[in-house]
């Protein structure tokens, strides 16, 4: 997967209003009630990235979840991060 060019990279994440650029990666922390609810978010991206066979960095703090994602193999940003992302903006629909 051929790493994207920093203009396609910047007007795709001008339409993810909750994803931001850090350095190479897209970044999203999210909030939840308790340690359960968290944890129970971290097992559906789980189950996404196994799915996409693309996973994120994950860093838990209690009720927060930050998702950190890049294509580590292309040194940057890839379609494949974007496609993760969008998936997991879906289940905190649903949630």
């Amino acid at each position: 997967m051929d790493r994207l060019e920093p203009e396609k990279i910047q007007a795709q994440v001008d339409t993810m209003a909750e994803w931001a650029l850090n350095g190479e990666a897209l970044q999203r922390t999210l909030s939840f009630a308790d340690f359960q609810l968290a944890m129970a978010f971290v097992q559906q991206v789980a189950a996404i990235a196994e799915q996409q066979k693309h996973h994120p960095d994950i860093m838990i703090r209690y009720n927060k979840v930050t998702l950190t994602v890049t294509t580590h193999d292309a040194g940057g940003l890839t379609d494949r991060d974007f496609l993760l992302a969008r998936s997991v903006d879906e289940i905190t629909l649903k949630s």
